[in-house]
């Protein structure tokens, strides 16, 4: 779902360069990526995660400050002291992964991919630009907004990296796009459109049931149709899902497509993981 309008609003339900177009003709010169400004700018939305160990503090601390996210008694005093209670352990735990998250590093090639394919399929809304917008750590959505209007985009899209909506999740990311322009009191000069879910896109659906497949396939003949299959979603409090949070059913809905497409071959569970 698409949703467009002249300047941002926040929704009631929350959901490299560019390449250059080659020029074919001989007798105009190559134009290079860096010789085109960019037209459309694709915003990527998500947490983020501490790329060094010694971002893991200022993670959780903003993390512990998203009202948006959690709410807390007297969020402002008790945020700091969770954040740096909690910072030893999950330093530890992200010493046993490498030292940081990857997510910045797999977005940005997700992005390269994008916006050459993008390029390729929409010349009339050519060049395209991603942008990394993280709610928690750098780059921060602001930092990205700022540097997409320096860049002079001219059509933005909001692109949320979940496929699942969230209040907490991917509405915190769009309350923060409103709250830059809010605090700073001007319209966007960027038209704004926003991908706020995708819980069903055949795409997904196809890529995780073609994952699915390969791990069944190992298993004996005689033995793959008694396998479960584990679907494991993160979790929200419940105080979120009694507040009419859709989560829940968009990734039950993910769930259903999925057995649709492997035709209900093996018995499965829903489950949840993860708790703050």
């Amino acid at each position: 779902v698409v949703k467009s309008s002249s300047q941002l609003r926040v929704p009631v339900r929350w959901r490299g360069q560019a390449a250059a177009a080659a020029v074919t003709e001989s007798t105009k010169p190559q134009i290079q990526p860096e010789a085109r400004k960019p037209k459309t700018g694709i915003l990527m939305l998500n947490m983020g995660g501490p790329e060094r160990l010694d971002d893991v503090h200022d993670f959780l601390l903003r993390l512990f400050l998203d009202r948006d996210l959690m709410t807390l008694p007297a969020q402002n005093k008790l945020a700091p002291f969770i954040a740096k209670r909690r910072t030893p352990k999950i330093q530890e735990q992200y010493s046993r992964i490498g030292g940081g998250s990857p997510i910045k590093k797999w977005t940005a090639v997700q992005g390269e991919g994008m916006v050459k394919l993008l390029d390729s399929m929409s010349p009339r809304t050519a060049p395209h630009k991603y942008y990394i917008g993280f709610r928690y750590v750098h780059p921060l959505t602001e930092e990205a907004i700022e540097e997409m209007e320096k860049d002079g985009i001219e059509r933005a899209i909001a692109f949320t990296q979940y496929p699942q909506y969230s209040c907490s999740t991917t509405g915190s990311s769009l309350n923060a796009i409103y709250r830059y322009y809010n605090e700073k009191g001007e319209k966007p000069k960027m038209k704004w459109s926003i991908i706020d879910r995708w819980p069903t896109h055949p795409l997904l659906i196809q890529c995780f049931t073609d994952h699915i497949q390969k791990e069944l396939n190992l298993f004996p003949p005689d033995k793959r149709k008694d396998v479960v299959i584990l679907f494991s979603a993160h979790s929200l409090p419940m105080s979120v899902v009694n507040r009419g949070d859709p989560y829940p059913q968009e990734v039950g809905a993910t769930v259903q497509r999925v057995m649709e497409k492997l035709n209900y071959s093996n018995p499965y569970r829903l489950v949840w993981q993860s708790k703050v």
